[in-house]
């Protein structure tokens, strides 16, 4: 089963967060939280709550099989810090399973790794992920490539999850 770095920090989108979650570990794949420093908690919008469980210096994308960006202000946050960013990239040019909902693109966008390739995003970002070079879809899924899968809001979750878990399944076969 795939070890899935998930990078989160505070005022990421609850929802879009434990809903992969749930989906993923469920088909029995595992979770490490990854932020700037481990061990802090870090909290949802909407209150959830989630511990980290390493700090970006402590890990290596070559030590995962998959990245997972949930959305909200996280990705945002989180991109001001060229550690995470590099971080991000690795899974990119390696062509590793990388899943980002709503915002989660605008990690990609600062790694500079969208160019060609098709994705989507919340509404709000559109503009960004076209300026980055994507090919944009206003679509409640995308899968680009056997290796990217996007969403835009927490109403595509049935279909991201879906993906998510289907494009791992494809990899362990």
């Amino acid at each position: 089963m795939a070890k899935i770095a998930t990078v989160i920090t505070d005022m990421f989108e609850d929802v879009e967060y434990t809903s992969p979650k749930e989906a993923l570990e469920a088909a029995g794949h595992e979770l490490v939280t990854i932020d700037t420093e481990a061990g802090k908690e870090v909290k949802g919008k909407h209150g959830e709550k989630v511990k980290i469980d390493k700090g970006i210096d402590e890990v290596k994308g070559s030590e995962f099989d998959a990245l997972f960006i949930p959305g909200g202000f996280s990705p945002d946050i989180l991109r001001v810090d060229d550690r995470i960013v590099a971080f991000v990239k690795t899974f990119m040019d390696d062509m590793k399973p990388t899943f980002a909902i709503c915002h989660g693109p605008q990690l990609l966008i600062t790694a500079k790794t969208l160019n060609g390739r098709d994705a989507t995003g919340y509404k709000s970002i559109q503009v960004d992920l076209e300026n980055a070079g994507a090919n944009f879809h206003d679509e409640e899924v995308f899968v680009c490539q056997k290796q990217l899968v996007t969403s835009r809001t927490p109403k595509d979750l049935p279909a991201f999850n879906r993906e998510i878990v289907k494009l791992l399944a494809s990899k362990e076969s």
